[in-house]
Parts: structure tokens; C-alpha cells; sequence
């Protein structure tokens, strides 16, 4: 094999630069000809600088294609050879996984989002990986949790690795608000805060869960200064055999990133306010979020008062609402003219839609 030493001619692969780091390449590794056809489809874009495909996949359910392994990492080591200057990575999620990348010359791999969320799988890939030279990428755990996030990071860096990036996906949530993984920004905010040194890369393909939203979340991503991308694609998509509405065609991949919009960030901002600006562009969004949804539960309201012959405006229930939102506004801090004003405000919009 003579990739072999495509690792050690490395520099370190994640890094913060003045461009954005993109990451690409189908869900999961289905047959040589078709990482094949991705890498010849992306090679040449020089904007594009890892291909990425699962060997190795998780499911909810048991029963479903789990990815082929060994007899991927053969694929990506064979398409290594001809694509030396685009490195691949894919998923491990146990130590003998690591163990087969070594043995592969894999440069990189990513831990996901059901493994970063355990302790104590993470102390054993981090011992896995001590040592490799393999450059990792710490995907956000499935509960909206940065201290979870920022530990399972520590832990790499504690086994002496410093190639090293997180990647947002989302989180699973009970209300994920027209996402597959709700992406609640203010936590990778957060996490950026902390770490600012380290590569932050969004995962819009997993947040979204459909082609439609990978453009906006992007650049959402981008707009809030992530350092890359990580981007599902796939030469049929509709075919894939995991993932396959947020997978989109190399051809899709390239206009999105032809259209993305690289915002400058020149301007002079103290660097503690800039984060606690981010996190408040974050609320204010998903404020407007969870008013849209809550208008069309008001509508819905609406249309069985009408079928049931039952007043729009009842005053009894109202003042109920009302006493109850200053209750729980001053405990929070607020001030109660503010919340009578506020919580006014959305029962005249509701009472609106209700009577449409």
C-alpha cells in the first residue's frame, strides 16, 4: 500500500483558516465505483478537502444495512491511492474500529453522535487512538448537553491528540421544530466560547434531514463564523441505502457551496461580546419558531370552537393564562408590565388566527 505514508506527509489536517473546510461524500460507503464516482465527481473542486462515507453504521433499528466494514475501509484505502491530496475519513465507534483504520491508513475519523454521549466508550477510543497520528472529529452528543460535548473533546485531547474538531449535528429533542435534529445554535455557540481554538464544523445534512434545508442551515453555519462544513452526497441519492432524503448529487453540492456567501468578519469585535451577540441572533430565531408554531395551534383552536358554536375570546380562561405567565415571568426574572404587554401581544395575534 502506498498511502501508507499519506498521514505523516501531513500537516495538521483541521485547522482555522480564513476559508471554510469542506467535508463531503456519501452516508455510507455502498461499493467501490460509487466512492468512485463521488471522488471523481469532487476531486477536482479545491474547495472540498476530505471526503467523507460511513463503513460503519449505527441504526435505531436492528435489521437495516450496517455498513460493510472491513471490506469498505479496502475501497477507501485503493481510492486513497489515486486520490492522494483528498484524504477520507469515516465513522469509529469502537476501539477495534480504530485498530482497522490504523491498519488502513485512514487519516482521520469522526466519533458520532451516539457515541460521544458515553463516558466510557470515549475513554476507550481515546486510548485506541492514542498514539495513531490519525486526526478525529468529535460529533455533538445526541442530548443537548455542552458540558457532554466538551468532555467527550477532553478526553481525545488527554490521549495526546491536537488534530482535532467538533462537528454540530443537531440534537434530539421532543420538539425539533421542522429539523430531523433540532439545532438548538446557542450550544455550539457555547462550545466555540470555550474552545475557540478548536475547529467548529456544521453537519447540515443531520440537522436538516432533508435536501431542501442543507443550503440554509449552511449558511447559517457560515453566518455565524463555523469554520466548515460537513455535507452528505451521494451520486443517486434516491437510491442510497441509508439517508437518502439529505443526500444530494455532487452537481447540488457544488451550486450550494457556488452560492454560499462567505460574510466578512473583519470588523473590529470584542471577543467576548461576539458569541453573546451570536447566542441572542439564536433565541431570537427560534423565538419566532416556536411563535409560527404557535400560531397554527391557535388556528387549529379556532377551527373546533367554530365546529362546537364556542366563543373566540373567553375572558375566564384568559386572565387564567395571564396570571400564570406573570407568575412564572417574575420568578424568571422579568418584569411583570413586560410580560402582561408580551403575553398580550401573542393572545391578540392567537385570537386573530383563531377567527380567520
Amino acid at each position: 500500500m502506498h498511502n501508507k505514508g499519506i498521514r505523516a506527509k501531513m500537516t495538521k489536517i483541521f485547522s482555522i483558516s480564513n476559508k471554510p473546510t469542506i467535508i463531503a461524500g456519501p452516508c455510507s460507503a455502498e461499493s467501490e465505483l460509487q466512492l468512485q464516482q463521488v471522488a471523481d465527481s469532487i476531486v477536482s473542486d479545491h474547495r472540498i478537502s476530505m471526503l467523507r462515507c460511513g463503513v460503519w453504521k449505527p441504526r435505531t433499528h436492528p435489521g437495516g444495512f450496517e455498513g460493510y466494514g472491513e471490506k469498505a475501509l479496502k475501497w477507501i484505502s485503493n481510492l486513497q491511492e489515486k486520490y492522494p491530496t483528498l484524504p477520507f475519513c469515516c465513522e469509529v465507534a469502537r476501539p477495534e474500529h480504530v485498530e482497522l483504520c490504523q491498519q488502513y491508513h485512514i487519516p482521520a475519523v469522526w466519533i458520532g453522535a451516539r457515541t460521544s454521549v458515553n463516558p466510557f466508550l470515549m475513554g476507550e477510543l481515546a486510548e485506541a487512538l492514542r498514539g495513531s497520528g490519525i486526526a478525529v472529529i468529535v460529533k455533538n452528543p445526541i442530548t443537548p448537553d455542552v458540558e457532554l460535548w466538551t468532555g467527550a473533546i477532553e478526553r481525545i485531547m488527554q490521549a495526546g491528540i491536537d488534530d482535532i474538531a467538533a462537528v454540530h449535528r443537531g440534537f434530539t429533542t421532543y420538539n425539533n421544530i421542522g429539523y430531523r435534529n433540532n439545532p438548538l445554535w446557542q450550544i455550539p455557540i457555547e462550545l466555540k466560547r470555550r474552545m475557540p481554538e478548536l475547529p467548529l464544523f456544521c453537519d447540515p445534512s443531520h440537522i436538516g434531514g432533508q435536501r431542501g434545508l442543507i443550503a440554509p442551515v449552511s449558511q447559517m453555519a457560515l453566518d455565524l463564523h463555523f469554520d466548515g462544513l460537513m455535507i452528505e452526497c451521494h451520486p443517486n441519492p434516491s437510491e442510497a441505502l441509508t439517508d437518502s432524503q439529505q443526500q444530494i448529487t455532487p452537481s447540488e453540492l457544488t451550486s450550494i457551496l457556488d452560492n454560499l456567501k462567505i460574510r466578512s468578519h473583519e470588523n473590529y469585535t470584542p471577543s467576548d461580546l461576539l458569541p453573546l451577540r451570536q447566542e441572542l441572533d439564536m433565541i431570537d430565531s427560534q423565538l419566532l419558531e416556536l411563535l409560527s408554531r404557535r400560531m397554527k395551534i391557535s388556528a387549529s383552536i379556532g377551527a373546533i370552537k367554530r365546529e362546537h358554536n364556542m366563543p373566540f375570546f373567553q375572558p375566564e380562561r384568559w386572565q387564567q393564562v395571564l396570571d400564570k405567565q406573570i407568575t412564572n415571568g417574575r420568578n424568571l426574572g422579568l418584569d411583570e408590565q413586560f410580560v402582561k404587554e408580551l403575553s398580550e401581544k401573542i393572545h391578540g395575534e392567537s385570537l386573530r388566527q383563531q377567527e380567520q
